[in-house]
């Protein structure tokens, strides 16, 4: 076993298994629905559409607190008192999760905390390739793990695609105008992640299943991917035509491993149903 445990949020998308297949210690971001506040990943997600229609409203996401962490921090020294920690952040600038595990972490010199500037499936691409690393080399130095986590960010490339803009309007994210245009002509915008930012970029219009190949093969080549592997992340509610359609552009481009994840409460809350994404990393 690795002298390094990963610690990722349940922002990340990563899968119970994939989390169990790789040691990978997740922290529960959290979801209210009105008064209720629940652990994300707690429920199945489709309870955030469906209360989202019961009542017009949207429920409110929030990251890991402090004491989410001490928790997981606790738990995993007494586990394993020799190993180093190794936090692999959701994106500070848009959740409390990075600033509570620096609390957390105060006066432990056995953790590193780094912000990968990513979420969900982006987040989870690095993720999985340190705990790859890390399980083909368990002697690894937590300097090399850092450096090798840097190379990365540094490549780490991801964005989405909302099937439309109401949970995005709902959320006070798009205005009136841009939400009523959209529905309207029928667009798209490409959400990516830029340093940390949901940022719109490019935008697609027509139905969802014939532009999800053209983001895919216009990502791809804009930042050229390497075509080893993709992260396909989606929403509940998706067309299983669009997921079709991605699979497709994928092995069209190339991709040789193309991975699906299913968005968590995060994703789902922002995003909206139907939304599909990817990840990837730019070649070196």
């Amino acid at each position: 076993m690795s002298r390094i445990i990963l610690v990722a949020e349940t922002g990340s998308d990563i899968s119970k298994e994939l989390a169990a297949q790789y040691n990978i210690h997740i922290v529960p971001m959290h979801v209210s629905f009105d008064s209720e506040s629940l652990d994300d990943g707690a429920f199945p997600v489709e309870k955030i559409p469906d209360f989202y229609h019961q009542t017009g409203r949207l429920p409110k996401t929030s990251g890991c607190t402090p004491d989410d962490f001490y928790k997981a921090f606790d738990e995993l020294h007494e586990k394993y008192p020799d190993a180093q920690i190794l936090y692999l952040a959701y994106s500070a600038v848009t959740t409390c999760s990075y600033q509570s595990g620096v609390i957390a972490s105060e006066e432990r010199d056995y953790i590193t905390i780094i912000d990968t500037k990513q979420v969900s499936a982006g987040q989870c691409n690095v993720v999985i390739e340190v705990a790859k690393a890390l399980q083909a080399n368990p002697d690894m130095s937590m300097e090399q793990a850092v450096a090798l986590t840097n190379s990365l960010l540094n490549r780490a490339k991801m964005c989405f695609l909302p099937n439309n803009l109401e949970f995005l309007h709902a959320g006070g994210r798009v205005s009136n105008a841009a939400f009523l245009g959209s529905r309207i002509l029928n667009i798209h915008p490409c959400i990516e992640i830029v340093d940390g930012k949901l940022v719109a970029t490019k935008k697609y219009r027509g139905n969802m299943r014939k532009v999800v190949g053209r983001l895919v093969k216009d990502y791809a080549e804009i930042y050229n991917l390497d075509r080893k592997n993709l992260w396909i992340v989606y929403v509940v509610g998706i067309n299983e035509e669009v997921k079709e359609a991605a699979r497709l552009a994928a092995e069209e481009c190339g991709f040789e491993n193309i991975q699906w994840v299913l968005a968590g409460g995060v994703i789902t809350t922002h995003g909206g149903p139907g939304a599909i994404g990817i990840a990837g990393f730019s070649k070196e």
